[in-house]
């Protein structure tokens, strides 16, 4: 195994940074956050231009056929700069397809997803829990409802995760479909719900237990990796604020109570990053470690960046509670994180049953 990214991976990763540079920059941010509604194009045309959301797709759809690492380490980069998007959800329904559609079903789609020609989303949360979706065809059709998709309203095709690890697909035009939008924190990642009134749906004709377990881990993997992301950026910003804003006459870096509180969130983020490196790499190497390491990396990095985050608004003073300032948008990223596809406490059970304690 190979323990530092290689030569082409770091410049992927500084191309997509060097782009949200330009693209996400404060006053941009907050113009997305200002406007949930909107999908936001520029950002989202940009990923597609750099083959984003091909990388993961294979060759022989289109794609660029490399491994899930790749695409993490974009998602650690997004979540540095909080840019808003749809890469998760469209990600997560390209997997569905690859691991679990028929091949005419891969013919059609995949070569949509990975050129961003079609826009894809993810459907699993119900009745309150994340998996083990209970949701049924009656006949061909679908009734009943899911929430907390993100971009629902923009998607042409979302996938939806069904009862007995079965996977469907459904687009926008379908008859029997109304889309809801939620009321979220998060404003970077708006979330919709879906009712299904016979609902006409197409079943993922090779859905499995190990398809479903590969795409939540997969889920876990993006979600951890945004995280570390998330919180590397939420430590430089309390940084740079204690080395600017000035209190009793000096500069606040300068106390040693604020010294003390950035050395600890700087202890805590730091060896985040070997946790979701080697999740990503269990999920193509090493498939028999690979759902443990995906609960334990989504477990701890979404937990610390929950905390992190809050100690950097805390280190801003009164202003890090304002709309105005940035640091508000990654701590609702970090509740984002924290709460889709399970609360911590929830992946650290299973990651113990998995481990058979």
């Amino acid at each position: 195994m190979e323990f530092l990214l290689s030569a082409e991976q770091l410049e992927i990763q500084d191309t997509v940074k060097r782009f949200l540079d330009k693209k996400c920059e404060s006053t941009s941010l907050q113009r997305y956050i200002d406007e949930p509604q909107n999908l936001p194009t520029e950002i989202w045309q940009g990923l597609i231009d750099m083959g984003v959301p091909a990388l993961i797709v294979p060759e022989a759809f289109g794609g660029l056929g490399m491994e899930l690492l790749n695409l993490a380490i974009i998602s650690e980069t997004l979540g540095y700069a909080a840019a808003p998007g749809p890469l998760l959800a469209h990600s997560l329904c390209t997997q569905a397809l690859i691991l679990a559609g028929s091949q005419q079903q891969k013919e059609k789609w995949l070569p949509l997803l990975a050129s961003g020609e079609a826009l894809g989303s993810f459907a699993s949360a119900e009745a309150g829990q994340w998996f083990g979706a209970e949701l049924t065809l009656s006949g061909s059709s679908l009734n009943g409802s899911k929430q907390h998709v993100p971009y629902a309203e923009h998607a042409d095709l979302i996938v939806i995760a069904m009862a007995d690890n079965q996977f469907a697909l459904v687009e926008k035009s379908a008859s029997g479909l109304s889309i809801s939008p939620e009321d979220v924190t998060d404003r970077s990642r708006p979330l919709a719900s879906l009712n299904f009134a016979n609902c006409a749906v197409e079943l993922l004709a090779n859905s499995s237990a190990e398809a479903a377990e590969k795409v939540l881990n997969t889920a876990l993997i993006l979600l951890a990796a945004d995280s570390f992301g998330g919180a590397s950026r939420a430590i430089d910003m309390a940084v740079d604020y204690a080395k600017t804003r000035e209190q009793f006459g000096q500069i606040i870096g300068k106390f040693q109570a604020l010294k003390h509180q950035l050395a600890n969130m700087a202890v805590d983020v730091e060896p985040m990053r070997g946790l979701y490196w080697h999740a990503a790499y269990a999920f193509d190497k090493e498939p028999e470690a690979a759902s443990r390491q995906a609960a334990l990396a989504k477990a701890h990095l979404c937990e610390r960046y929950l905390h992190v985050a809050r100690e950097a608004v805390q280190a801003h003073g009164g202003i890090g509670y304002t709309w105005e300032c940035d640091i508000q948008v990654f701590l609702k990223r970090a509740l984002f994180n924290n709460a889709y596809m399970g609360a911590p406490a929830l992946h650290r059970k299973r990651a113990a049953d998995l481990a058979a304690w």
